[in-house]
């Protein structure tokens, strides 16, 4: 059965409608964070789940169970609402075992007593063309 979605393409050529699950958490993250930083007047929310371990915190891979996520990727840069990051800002800011399931593109700045949100819920793949910003 083919989708009625026409498949996009990355810069490099290469199709983006591999889901989320199989693209490195890493990589998304990255097109996302370049993305934004041409597009000051726009946030993308990422939501999923992350593997933890017996204390809570989050694990790349699989982990003792699974917590909620909520990542927001602003003029270049991720932050989490829910869980701590790494000061690093060249490491990612979730681990290779999370599991991206929604994003949703708001206007920006974020003002939380005014959020306007411009598109989604979707996957997060719909948001890999800078256009759809």
């Amino acid at each position: 059965m083919e989708s009625s979605e026409p498949q996009r393409q990355a810069n490099d050529g290469s199709s983006t409608d591999q889901p989320s699950a199989l693209k490195s958490v890493s990589a998304l993250l990255a097109a996302f964070e370049e993305i934004s930083r041409g597009r000051p007047d726009r946030v993308l929310r990422l939501r999923g789940h992350l593997a933890i371990d017996g204390q809570g915190m989050p694990v790349a891979g699989a982990g003792a169970g699974r917590e909620p996520f909520e990542l927001l990727i602003f003029r270049g840069f991720s932050s989490s609402v829910t869980h701590p990051t790494a000061f690093d800002p060249d490491r990612p800011a979730l681990p290779e075992g999370a599991a991206i399931e929604t994003a949703e593109l708001l206007a920006g700045p974020l003002d939380p007593s005014r959020e306007q949100r411009l598109a989604g819920p979707h996957t997060p793949e719909s948001f890999l063309s800078p256009a759809d910003w």
